[in-house]
């Protein structure tokens, strides 16, 4: 009975301890090197693990950081034939005239195909065709960016509102680097997306009106003829304007790791592309100084849980639902990482299920949570019929419904008393004789 109770004030403590431990993402101290980036975000796409942050929730302006979204509802359109023919509009050439924006240097009347246009909006960031597609697959420019702004709705963007297609600066063009992080994730998944915007170069076929062209990535990262080239970087979009500064989000792949950095607002230097410059050393840095570490298995019990209605066990013990492996620093000790865990309840009656889930545990590295896994019965423990028999018996006599039939019982009882003790007394009254006192004749 002690060791109970002991049990359930420690599991008490402890879900009381990870309830107001911080639940902020992971992110360590970089040395050897300047963040430029008034943004940034580097994360393991392996374990969602966040290595680097800085402001990701802060209100910024995306720039061609935009078309990732207006990729994905050209992608995702019924309209959407890799093959068949687009034909670029006096419209959509009008409408970028003096805005600065990159143009594609088609004729009007030029057509070209579908999966062209993609190439033209990811890789060459072309404004005139980017403002093609939201008319094409939108009805309209206005029609497209409702469809933008449904889509962020949809995929959870709270942070971001789009004013255009394009990303042509307007105070009502905004985002953050976490939304940026999460449509990107999401417009890996579409393999056209994935395989256009990881590519340096691009050869589009002879048109009505023009001859074979190459098309190159506006990502150097990507690009061997520059001098930012980093050998293991896979995409994705690169941004620019005066008011965004020069941003780029990319991913990189080695040795079975997968990385995502997005960097935002870094300065317009014309002999430095900062943007590219911060991604490599974000990248060198976590392919030299992280790995893959399995925290906790799911062999081991991690803690118990005390149990009613068996007779095999007091206690059921609960494990990791799967074994825990996350990007940690290289020299990471497993002694110093903290299991912590959260019960669904201070205690569970028999019957349970063997992989039954029975509460969470955070992992705490370095006084932060760098994961929450399930825990879960490792085997399946029976009810014992007497004690399932005897609880039912006990809260029938103890429920409600007895209180109130008790009570109503009692009631009646006393009721039957008093109305004996009046009608005794009444009866008693009757047959009470009034004296007359007797007097002597005279």
């Amino acid at each position: 009975m002690l060791k109970k109770l002991f049990l359930i004030f420690f599991t008490f403590i402890l879900a009381f301890s990870a309830l107001f431990s911080p639940l902020t993402a992971s992110a360590y101290e970089i040395t050897g090197f300047e963040i430029h980036a008034k943004n940034a975000l580097l994360i393991s796409k392996d374990t969602n693990k966040v290595l680097y942050e800085k402001n990701i929730d802060q209100k910024i302006y995306p720039a061609s950081i935009t078309k990732i979204m207006t990729a994905i509802l050209v992608l995702e359109s019924d309209k959407y034939k890799p093959d068949e023919k687009i034909s670029m509009t006096k419209e959509a050439l009008d409408i970028v005239l003096g805005t600065g924006s990159s143009v594609s240097n088609l004729k009007e009347g030029e057509t070209f195909t579908q999966l062209d246009l993609i190439h033209l909006v990811l890789m060459s960031s072309c404004g005139d065709v980017t403002y093609l597609a939201a008319m094409y697959y939108g009805g309209s420019v206005d029609n497209f960016v409702d469809m933008m702004n449904q889509k962020a709705a949809e995929l959870g963007l709270k942070n971001t509102h789009y004013a255009n297609p394009v990303g042509l600066h307007d105070e009502q063009n905004y985002t953050t680097v976490r939304d940026i992080y999460t449509l990107t994730l999401y417009a890996l998944n579409n393999e056209t997306f994935k395989s256009v915007c990881e590519k340096p170069r691009y050869t589009m076929a002879a048109t009505n009106l023009s001859g074979e062209r190459t098309l190159s990535t506006t990502n150097f990262l990507q690009d061997t003829t520059t001098n930012y080239y980093y050998p293991y970087a896979k995409g994705v979009k690169t941004g620019y304007t005066d008011e965004a500064g020069r941003c780029v989000v990319s991913t990189a792949v080695y040795g079975g790791y997968t990385y995502v950095c997005i960097v935002m607002g870094c300065p317009p230097n014309a002999g430095r592309r900062y943007e590219f410059i911060d991604s490599a050393n974000l990248y060198r840095w976590a392919f030299n100084n992280f790995s893959f570490k399995e925290v906790a298995n799911s062999k081991e019990p991690v803690c118990e849980i005390p149990l009613e209605l068996s007779l095999e066990t007091d206690f059921a013990p609960l494990y990791f639902k799967e074994p825990f492996v996350t990007v940690l620093p290289n020299e990471a000790d497993a002694s110093t990482f903290i299991i912590k865990p959260k019960l669904n309840s201070e205690k569970v009656e028999a019957p349970i299920k063997k992989g039954q889930v029975l509460g969470t545990a955070d992992v705490i590295y370095a006084e932060e949570v760098i994961g929450t896994v399930d825990l879960v019965a490792g085997s399946d423990i029976k009810a014992s019929k007497i004690l399932v028999i005897s609880k039912y018996i006990k809260s029938f006599f103890f429920s409600k419904y007895m209180k109130i039939f008790i009570g109503v019982v009692i009631l009646a009882i006393v009721i039957y008393i008093l109305l004996c003790i009046f009608l005794n007394m009444s009866k008693i009254k009757k047959r009470k004789v009034r004296y007359i006192p007797y007097k002597k004749e005279k």
